[in-house]
């Protein structure tokens, strides 16, 4: 099954279902469910701050469950970026890093695991076929 590493608190929030749209600066071609693998690396601190979140109490470096996509929108502009902040649910000032052409894969069907399985991630869709889900 293929994988993506998300940095926390946002592969909580996808996981949540409250995050339905993943920002990415490249494209792909995949659909389908993929296993939602949390940093053990970078963690969003201020991202934290601002919603509140105790990033202590959050998972990293671990699968923590499984997530559709189900398609990918182009941005080339801020005004259609914008359009959908309340799908991708960044708080902080995006203008400070969009650069375009950016890519949002648009997710549901989010299911998290009862117990998170640790696992060292990688870069893009990765392949992690040797896990039972």
């Amino acid at each position: 099954m293929k994988a993506l590493t998300i940095s926390q608190p946002y592969a909580d929030l996808i996981i949540n279902g409250v995050k339905i749209i993943e920002l990415r600066k490249w494209n792909t071609n995949f659909r389908g469910k993929f296993l939602v693998h949390s940093s053990g690396v970078r963690i969003d601190k201020d991202e934290c701050k601002i919603r509140n979140m105790n990033q202590t109490k959050l998972i990293r470096g671990a699968i923590i469950g499984k997530v559709t996509l189900i398609d990918v929108k182009k941005y080339t502009n801020m005004k259609e970026l914008m359009k959908d902040k309340n799908k991708w649910q960044v708080k902080f000032d995006v203008k400070k890093w969009a650069k375009f052409p950016m890519y949002g894969f648009v997710l549901n069907d989010s299911q998290r695991f009862k117990k998170p399985i640790k696992y060292k991630g990688n870069l893009g869709f990765w392949n992690c076929d040797n896990l039972k889900t």
